[in-house]
Parts: structure tokens; C-alpha cells; sequence
């Protein structure tokens, strides 16, 4: 017999490392769900050991992430939850859009094709990236400073220094440049089935203090789905930032997409589908 349990497949962005997911996976469990954190294709197991091999990771592009979390779930007995933050919110809408989640959660979701907002403070963030052309072959790291800027901004400082401390690895820029250039390229990896209108439902969570991915972001993309009738819902959570999903108020956010799931009819154990 199959695994009665629904698979959550929850999939992180830049700069953070698969396994700042453990208190994700750990809530997910205990809620009967049968929760996956992998990496990105070649990330090293342990924070150090990114750090100390950033060329495992260097070069990888949108496309590469996508298809390597489409091969993974194609392994699965059935069709999981797709869970993401910042760019991974935004191949778990490529994945839901092609057909390969039951529904996804999109957490302060890197910019789809399509989207033409773009404030003040998203440059700022991105220019450790964006700022040099050669970085789209590199890995990159963030300094505590940057880091602060772009995902601590709502913290205490010594919670966003920790956070920097304990989970940051370095990160392709690739898929910032990808991301950045979206609206003048035909056959963007940024783009996304938006008018899909036979997916699962999509759950799309902004910080509304966010500095990566500001809120109106969020918001244009939401809006990118208003010609498919299929479910999509936009939640806000005011003051808080990009770290929404490591700091200290993590549970709510995760409390609140289990509890959408499950109005969405999605539960840890589906012996329906046994």
C-alpha cells in the first residue's frame, strides 16, 4: 500500500539553505503530511559545506532549479503540495503551472514574467547581484549588512546577524539576472503558466515590509492570475520581511498555509487517495 500521507515538497531561494526548512518539515510531520526539503541541484548538505564550495551551485539558472524539483517529484507515488520562498515560490508556480503539484504556497515569490513593478528598495537589494554582470556565472554571498537589508529589515538586528550566521550560503546570481530581464525575452524562465485553468490552487503569501520582494510585487503577480478560474488567494502579513519563514515568526506564517491547505480540502493523511 501506498503512503496515505500527502508529500509537501518545500523548495527555498537564494541565500538560504535547504535544511533552514527543519522547523517547516518538523510542523508538516507532525500534521500527518510527509514532508521533502531538497536542495537545489549540487547544493552541498551543511551550511559549511556550501560555504566552503560555492562553485557547486554557480551558474544554475531558473530552468535548471525547476527541472531539478520536476525530476524529484516525479518520483513521488502522487502529487505533493508545493511549499516556496522568495525564488523558490516562483518555480513552485512554474511546477503548479505545469501541472506537477495538488497546490502550491508561493512565500514573497521572486518576479514572474510579467510583472513591471519595480521599487526602490527591490534594486537596492539585488544590487550585490545585479550591480556586476559577471555575477551571473557566480555564486554570491551576503554580507550580515546586506543580508539585514534585504531579509532582517523587520528583525532586531541581532536576530537578523544570527540568521546571517547560522543558515546563509552562497547563491547563483544567475536567476536575479534571469528574473531582472524577464520582460524583454521572448522565452523567459521567469514566465509562468498563469492562465492555467486545470491547476490546483495557489496560495500566495506577502511581507508587507519586505525589501527582496516588496509587497506590490507580490501583489502584480497575484494580479497576473486573474484570467484563470482556477483558485488563487493573496494573504499579507504587515511588518514582516523577507525572513518571514526563518525568524522568530515563522510558525504563523507556516500555521496559516496548513491551515489554507486544509480549507482547500489538502490534509496531512488522504486515504482517498491511497
Amino acid at each position: 500500500m501506498s503512503d496515505p500521507r500527502t508529500p509537501v515538497v518545500l523548495i527555498h531561494g537564494l541565500w538560504l539553505h535547504a535544511g533552514s526548512w527543519q522547523p517547516w518539515i518538523d510542523l508538516a510531520a507532525e500534521r500527518g503530511y510527509a514532508p521533502l526539503a531538497p536542495g537545489w541541484p549540487g547544493e552541498p548538505a551543511t551550511v559549511a559545506e556550501a560555504r566552503r564550495h560555492p562553485e557547486a551551485v554557480a551558474g544554475l539558472g531558473i530552468d535548471d532549479v525547476t527541472n531539478h524539483y520536476a525530476g524529484i517529484i516525479r518520483t513521488l507515488d502522487r502529487p505533493p503540495v508545493l511549499i516556496g520562498h522568495s525564488f523558490g515560490g516562483l518555480i513552485a508556480q512554474k511546477l503548479l503551472g505545469a501541472g506537477l503539484g495538488r497546490a502550491a504556497v508561493a512565500i514573497d515569490p521572486a518576479q514572474i514574467k510579467g510583472v513591471k513593478a519595480l521599487p526602490p528598495a527591490q534594486l537596492r537589494a539585488g544590487f550585490p547581484v545585479l550591480g556586476n554582470p559577471a555575477n551571473r556565472r557566480r555564486a554570491v554571498s551576503l554580507t550580515a549588512a546586506q543580508f539585514r537589508y534585504g531579509f532582517g529589515n523587520a528583525l532586531p538586528s541581532d536576530e537578523s546577524d544570527d540568521l546571517h550566521a547560522r543558515l546563509t550560503i552562497p547563491s547563483p546570481g544567475r536567476p536575479l539576472f534571469e528574473a531582472a530581464f524577464a520582460n524583454f525575452v521572448r522565452r523567459s524562465p521567469a514566465a509562468v503558466a498563469t492562465d492555467n485553468a486545470d491547476r490546483g490552487p495557489l496560495l500566495m503569501i506577502s511581507g508587507q515590509a519586505d525589501h527582496t520582494v516588496p509587497d506590490v510585487v507580490t501583489r502584480s503577480a497575484y494580479k497576473l492570475y486573474g484570467d484563470s478560474p482556477a483558485v488563487t488567494e493573496l494573504k499579507q502579513f504587515p511588518d514582516r520581511g523577507h525572513s518571514l519563514v526563518v525568524d522568530h515568526g515563522w510558525r504563523t506564517v507556516a500555521e496559516y498555509a496548513l491551515q489554507w491547505l486544509a480549507r482547500e480540502g489538502i490534509h496531512g493523511r488522504d486515504t482517498s487517495r491511497a
